[in-house]
């Protein structure tokens, strides 16, 4: 069972499907844990995952940059940007 599908069972009773659930859940979970806790759980992932992890990492900090640089019309704010930079 992958870490999503363990987070998902334990507060699916708590989530109404809006995309604030998901961020809000994600960021509380972060706060509860250190550098080596998120380490430890990305070892335990397996390549896909991982993949998949950065790829959606990098997505999001692309889009915070062309925001940031005035590329197009994006006007595109990070919840992770705003908390952790």
């Amino acid at each position: 069972m992958s870490f999503v599908d363990e987070i998902y069972e334990m507060y699916r009773n708590h989530l109404t499907g809006s995309e604030e659930d998901a961020v809000a859940l994600v960021l509380n979970l972060l706060q509860e844990h250190d550098k080596n806790d998120i380490i430890k759980k990305i070892q335990d992932m397996d390549d896909y995952e991982i993949i998949q992890m950065f790829a959606m990492f990098l997505i999001e900090m692309l889009k915070v940059k062309m925001a940031q640089e005035g590329l197009g019309d994006v006007d595109y704010k990070s919840h992770l940007n705003s908390r952790y930079h």
